[in-house]
């Protein structure tokens, strides 16, 4: 075995110490994303006990972190951001009715920057209206989701905070006393023309001076802005000339940040191979970079004016709150990590789509690499950009396209300058067996931002949903280790043909597995669509006290963890079999074995069995629960519920 020269060991142990080093932030913003929210949704009620066709308040609460907030339910023309969007998940009958909203407040962000919006702790108040018919005695189950765009100083990002609250129903309502206050201002049999916003706002800590004196009365906001008229869109301090620096600099700094930084390994790459290219083709090489990365910037600058012009609000990345986009993206960077870690090569004919920026990827390498470095940046709003792409937004046409032309510039700038001054890439460590070694380490910054965007994907779509996006990544995977095993040049024609053929096939069966289901809107069909089953927590003594009501109950044994368990759920969705479950008022009751569980483990004893998958149903007047077979079918359940002799009442 030839050892490194030391120079080059130098070279490599310096470019793993880079890595660690690059991957640490995406450690602790992915910490900092699924431990510390941002921003956090729940459902709070002025009453404990709800009457039948009495109306009562809710409200949604929104809790953000410090430097957090979001938006109001409109934007300004102009302004950037999203607005704060609440949709309700109701039992039939039950309506829920929009109450004024508190109003927003101006902040400053970094840069000079003010805008509308919600910080600290709101409360968005609802009020919601049973129906007459509603029994006392049973409880009703109040569902919804917040879309809202949160941002801090520094970046933004677009969250789904869904909610949920389970109220009883008595024959008279009960008032709950510990949230009297926050519902003492809201509503419009209480309040006065323009009431004060039902808001607790977070005070900043006080300084050491500060901190002795007495605190004073937070002072009342603002009441709404009339319907109809909108607030005056961010203001932004300070001339064109400091706003474009900013701009340039945001775009400078997204060649390290750890987004880009897999793209950056690439270039790096690419340079040290064309090192030894006349100086003519090495700065074509750059300008071809740089008009890849310019012509990125001017469409989606475009397409963000373009949809403005339309009445549409959109902010910069808002291409990643597209599923779609999110799960190509993922694929792509997951396929191109495997290419890097060596477990496929692509030919020469296929690099031009950003993977190679080596001499014979020629200059359309280059410039779909300058593509492929402005997709994965977007996302990335680094320190200095944030309140650029603010003012960017709020530019006309073209002085906002000059704006995204700077920051451009500052995204392609270190590449460029490389083109245009060959000395400086002489600096640069030789090609040597170091290089695979790099090549092979940057595989893992492309695997952690294919993690960060199916993280992503995961606020875009039900579990299910997400589940079939892993089980497609690993379709992909198939695809590429049949590539890379078959696809040689020394393989036979009929060998490569055939691995050609199986790794298209991979491909489109994994993309199609992991393909998201269109975003249902409310529309006349999705009102008249069978409501999907309520599934309550299992419990002996529930089982017990619904089957002394003599209520049909469906049971279904489950973990996570079992692959069975999560294909038979699929049964589920069709539209028959759920009606029948309405129609014949089955109660269906989820027993959790996904954690270790001595109840569920006893229940499944006596029930004959060891392991899950289970389903069982008891019928009304049977004493001995019906076992159906491990693996459902929708014709099964159907003939297993028919041995329920006649319709009962609808269980709330």
């Amino acid at each position: 075995m030839t050892a490194f020269p030391p120079q080059s060991r130098r070279h490599s142990l310096l470019l793993l110490a880079l890595l660690a080093l690059f991957l640490a932030p995406l450690g602790v913003r992915a910490q900092f994303g699924l431990e510390n929210k941002p921003v956090t949704g729940d459902l709070v009620s002025e009453l404990s006990t709800v009457g039948a066709g009495k109306p009562f308040k809710v409200a949604v609460k929104l809790e953000h972190s410090p430097t957090w907030h979001v938006y109001g339910k409109t934007i300004p023309d102009g302004a950037p951001g999203l607005p704060t969007r609440v949709t309700w998940k109701l039992p039939e009958g039950w309506k829920a009715e929009e109450l004024p909203w508190p109003a927003t407040h101006r902040i400053q962000s970094t840069g000079g920057v003010m805008m509308d919006a919600y910080e600290g702790t709101v409360y968005l108040p609802y009020q919601i209206t049973p129906p007459a018919s509603a029994a006392a005695g049973s409880e009703v189950k109040l569902e919804g989701q917040v879309d809202a765009l949160v941002c801090d100083p520094q970046t933004c990002m677009p969250v789904k905070l869904p909610f949920t609250l389970t109220l009883p129903l008595g024959s008279e309502p009960g008032v709950n006393a510990a949230n009297t206050t926050i519902f003492a201002s809201a509503g419009p049999e209480k309040a006065a023309p323009n009431p004060p916003p039902v808001v607790e706002a977070k005070q900043p800590e006080a300084t050491p001076a500060a901190k002795t004196a007495p605190p004073e009365p937070a002072p009342v906001p603002p009441a709404p802005p009339e319907a109809g008229k909108a607030t005056a869109p961010p203001q932004a301090e300070g001339g064109l000339a400091g706003k474009l620096l900013l701009a340039f600099a945001g775009g400078l700094i997204l060649n390290v940040m750890p987004c880009v930084f897999p793209v950056l390994g690439i270039k790096i790459l690419g340079v040290v191979n064309q090192s030894g290219e006349d100086h003519r083709r090495v700065v074509l090489h750059g300008l071809a970079y740089t008009l890849g990365v310019l012509i990125c910037f001017w469409i989606l600058a475009g397409t963000i004016q373009i949809l403005r012009s339309g009445g549409t609000h959109v902010g910069w990345g808002a291409q990643l709150q597209s599923p779609v986009f999110v799960l190509l993206l993922t694929l792509f960077l997951f396929a191109f990590g495997l290419n890097m870690a060596g477990l496929f090569e692509v030919g020469t004919s296929a690099t031009a789509v950003g993977s190679g920026l080596t001499q014979k990827a020629g200059l359309g390498g280059s410039f779909f690499s300058g593509l492929l470095a402005t997709i994965v940046a977007t996302p990335c709003a680094a320190p200095f950009l944030a309140p650029a792409l603010a003012y960017g937004l709020v530019l006309p046409p073209l002085p906002s396209l000059l704006f995204f032309t700077v920051i451009g510039l500052g995204l392609s700038f270190p590449y460029l300058l490389l083109s245009a001054f060959p000395k400086l890439v002489a600096l640069l460590p030789r090609p040597g067996a170091w290089m695979e070694s790099f090549k092979q380490a940057m595989s893992f910054l492309m695997f952690a931002t294919a993690a960060f965007l199916l993280w992503t994907l995961a606020g875009m779509v039900d579990e299910y949903g997400l589940l079939k996006a892993m089980f497609g990544l690993v379709l992909v995977g198939v695809a590429c280790w049949i590539y890379g095993r078959w696809q040689l040049p020394y393989k036979s024609s009929r060998t490569r043909l055939t691995a050609s053929i199986l790794t298209l096939a991979f491909t489109i069966f994994g993309t199609a597995l992991a393909w998201p289901e269109p975003i249902k809107k409310n529309s006349k069909a999705e009102e008249n669509a069978v409501p999907a089953l309520s599934w309550k927590e299992w419990s002996p003594e529930l089982v017990a006290q619904l089957r002394d009501e003599k209520k049909p109950v469906y049971i279904d044994f489950t973990a996570r963890w079992c692959v069975t368990c999560q294909t038979n759920k699929l049964v589920y969705r069709d539209d028959a079999l759920r009606s029948e479950f309405h129609r014949l008022g089955v109660v269906t009751l989820k027993a959790d074995w996904t954690n270790q569980d001595e109840v569920i483990f006893k229940a499944l004893q006596e029930l004959g069995k060891a392991a899950v998958p289970v389903n069982v149903l008891y019928v009304p007047g049977k004493k001995e629960p019906v076992v159906l077979s491990e693996l459902l079918t929708v014709a099964h359940v159907k003939e297993t519920l028919a041995k329920i002799e006649q319709p009962v009442a609808v269980a709330k």
